[in-house]
């Protein structure tokens, strides 16, 4: 699918956003039923329709409750989630005189699209990353780790700074950090539910009793037990989708508001495996640039890999892949470096270049790569692609 391609597809992939959030939301209802059910099975011996309709009925009692809590929840995260990040991940704000370079680059792609100018973060890390958050125009803010200053150019961090700033025009910030906080609450629901399992020796003594028996017992503990799994394992599973589905976009929202696929790309391959932000929770490193967590396979990783997206960027922006890029490691791991141990900062054949050098040479933002030997590619979907 070529790069307009996947902007022609902002508006549907926003409506799958919502109904999949609709979806999330209501699978704590499914929770409070699965409680519900279980709840009845260990208090009553009764046939399966009987527990099923008891558990029902408690279902539409506790709706309400569940409603407002989860409502609640939102709310307390809508206001306050930026604080709660920042004290994870230890952002600070700056202004202009705080990083001139940093918050011009900002500044211009903002005025260049007529983009509401979002906050400035700096995390102390030399880890290479960055990050968008926020609800609403005036929650918007981006951060950055200083490891990604430091190591990178002024034009792939203009690079990155578009890619956040897509993420940001196409709501996709709004949506995770929605979804994050939804999923969260199901997450509460079901463990809460298996807290008061357990705490009650697996067994709820009631004094509710309407002389029913039937033996329906230990079917509806396995279908109640069934459902708190599913809602579980498919809030999580919605949250990483939410989230690989909006990389490739941002990637080409970059590229167009920059006008260069390869400082994306070069920005890719140098934050490549060193994205790690010590200390912070898989909901942050979710909406990270890269995170370098991965699952099983790719079921379980929140981004596609890097080779997809450069591909994707070689194929539709007209960019160039330099491969790997080996970075000098930061001071604190020189030592790891020298006993041997292998570094994120090295390519697989150890070798390590630096900032600044023929390799990766520091330009400004609207510099043009270096020419390359081979036969200039066909235009990409911005235009004729200057090598």
């Amino acid at each position: 699918m070529a790069a307009y391609g996947l902007y022609s597809h902002i508006q549907s992939n926003r409506r799958r956003s919502i109904a999949l959030l609709i979806g999330l939301f209501f699978l704590v209802y499914v929770l409070v039923y699965a409680g519900a059910l279980l709840a009845a099975a260990l208090s009553f011996d009764a046939d399966l329709n009987t527990l099923a309709q008891i558990a029902w009925s408690d279902l539409l009692k506790a709706a309400p409750f569940a409603t407002a809590g989860t409502a609640l929840w939102i709310v307390i995260a809508y206001f306050f989630h930026q604080n709660m990040i920042d004290a994870v991940t230890g952002g600070r704000e700056i202004q202009r005189a705080d990083d001139p370079r940093l918050y011009t680059i900002l500044e211009n792609l903002c005025i260049s699209r007529g983009i509401t100018m979002p906050r400035l973060k700096v995390i102390e890390s030399n880890a290479l990353n960055a990050f968008a958050t926020g609800m609403s125009a005036k929650q918007y803010s981006i951060t950055v780790t200083t490891g990604l200053l430091d190591r990178l150019n002024d034009a792939e961090i203009e690079a990155v700074l578009g890619h956040e700033l897509t993420h940001i025009r196409n709501g996709d910030v709004r949506m995770m950090i929605v979804a994050v906080i939804i999923a969260g609450v199901v997450s509460f629901f079901a463990e809460l539910i298996f807290r008061l399992w357990f705490y009650n020796g697996f067994s709820f003594r009631s004094s509710r009793s309407d002389g029913r028996r039937g033996g329906g017992a230990g079917i509806a503990v396995l279908i109640a037990i069934a459902l708190l799994v599913v809602a579980y394992v498919l809030s999580f599973l919605i949250r990483l989708a939410l989230s690989r589905s909006r990389e490739f976009l941002a990637d080409a929202g970059s590229v167009e508001l920059t006008k260069n696929p390869d400082a994306m790309i070069s920005a890719l391959r140098k934050i490549e495996g060193r994205g790690e932000l010590p200390g912070a929770t898989s909901a942050v490193m979710e909406m990270c640039v890269d995170n370098p967590r991965e699952g099983f396979g790719e079921l379980f990783d929140t981004h596609p890999s890097v080779e997809r997206r450069i591909t994707e960027l070689v194929k539709f922006a007209g960019g160039h892949d330099p491969g790997p890029i080996a970075l000098p490691p930061p001071t604190g791991e020189l030592e790891d470096e020298q006993s041997g141990a292998k570094s994120p900062w090295q390519s697989e054949e150890g070798a390590t270049t630096s900032v600044g050098s023929d390799a990766t040479p520091d330009r400004g933002p609207w510099s043009q790569p270096a020419a390359e030997p081979e036969a200039t590619p066909s235009p990409g979907p911005w235009g004729p692609h200057h090598s």
